[in-house]
Formats: structure tokens, C-alpha cells, sequence
């Protein structure tokens, strides 16, 4: 897994071994990015169930002013960090090693994300426990974009009960990377 573009282009990063993460592929990683790049100048990005830190480090490298990296594996924080130093990207970065839930409790107070990424374990329905979480959040705008990598069959009928919408889909061979934002209501004058 390398870094596609920006300051950290071509540089290699740190993989876990075994099958406690999945590392999006440089392949999808490039397509999303060629999705978001030209809005992530000065965004601030939040990378859950970080793995080994790919998207957010992508993020940073692109332009991102700040990213937050949320792991609860000991090893793989351990591994963001490390891709975090080698990439000179670290100063921009911060790092929450615990449960995601305990994070978004903890950056409830603080300043709202234009992006929010998650990869979570395919099948659990973690993305609709933090989606119902996300939509009573101040921790989001009306702008905000959220991205779930999730399994290609993985069903987001759900969205509108929860205050959000589709904006797209892109489906790869065995997964999808989906974006919704808040659903618009009509403008009161």
C-alpha cells in the first residue's frame, strides 16, 4: 500500500499482517481520491476504524489541514503512527487509539468535520450505529460528506430515517464506497 498523490506520493506504507485490518486497495484508494482531491484543500478529515491509517494519511498528503485517525487495535495505531512519522505528515494528525464510540463522544465538542471516512467490519452494521449517532451530532455540517467502504451488498435504505441522503455510489467488485450528507430541508427565509 503506498501513498497515490500529494506531498507523500509514492511513499510505502505499513501494513498490518494477518486479517485484523483491510487495506483499501491503491487501485480504489485512487478512484475515491479522484473523487474528493479537488475539495480537500484546508478540510478537516476524520478516519474511522483507521486500520492502518491509508485513507487519512491519503487525505493529508492531498492537503487536508487536519486529520484524526481513530484505531482501537494496539498494533495497527501503532502502525499509524509509524506511517504518520514517515510520511512527515504526524503535525497535521491526531490519534485516538479506543472504540469508536468513545471517540465521537470525545470530538463532540470540538470543531465539525468536512469529511468523514469509515471502514468497518463488513456485516456488523457498525456504519448504521454511527450513522444514527452522527445524525444528532453537531460533530457534522450541512456540508459534511460521509464515506462508507462497506460490502456491495451492505443496504443503506435506512439513510432517510436517519436525516441523511445519497449523493452517489461507486461499486467495485466485491465493495462500494457510498456518500451521503445531511438531507437538505426546505430554506426558511
Amino acid at each position: 500500500m503506498r501513498v497515490i498523490g500529494g506531498s507523500a506520493k509514492r511513499l510505502q506504507l505499513k501494513t498490518l499482517d494477518g486479517f485484523d485490518t483491510r487495506p483499501t486497495t491503491d487501485r480504489i484508494k485512487e478512484t475515491l481520491f479522484n473523487m474528493i482531491s479537488p475539495y480537500l484543500c484546508d478540510c478537516r478529515f476524520l478516519d474511522l476504524f483507521a486500520g492502518s491509517g491509508g485513507i487519512g494519511i491519503e487525505a493529508l498528503s492531498r492537503g487536508a489541514r487536519e486529520a484524526v485517525f481513530v484505531e482501537k487495535n494496539p498494533k495497527a495505531m501503532e502502525c499509524i503512527r509509524d506511517n504518520l512519522a514517515f510520511t512527515h505528515l504526524a503535525d497535521r494528525a491526531v490519534t485516538m487509539q479506543m472504540d469508536v464510540f468513545s471517540s465521537l463522544r470525545k470530538l463532540e465538542d470540538g470543531r465539525p468535520f468536512d469529511y468523514i471516512f469509515m471502514d468497518p467490519p463488513y456485516n456488523k452494521r457498525f456504519e448504521k450505529e454511527v450513522l444514527l449517532y452522527l445524525s444528532e451530532s453537531a460533530m457534522i455540517h450541512r456540508d459534511t460528506v460521509i464515506i462508507i467502504e462497506a460490502d456491495k451488498e451492505t443496504n443503506f435504505s435506512y439513510l432517510p430515517e436517519f436525516g441523511f441522503s445519497e449523493i452517489k455510489t461507486k461499486t467495485y467488485k466485491t465493495n462500494k464506497h457510498i456518500f451521503i450528507e445531511r438531507e437538505r430541508g426546505e430554506e426558511v427565509c
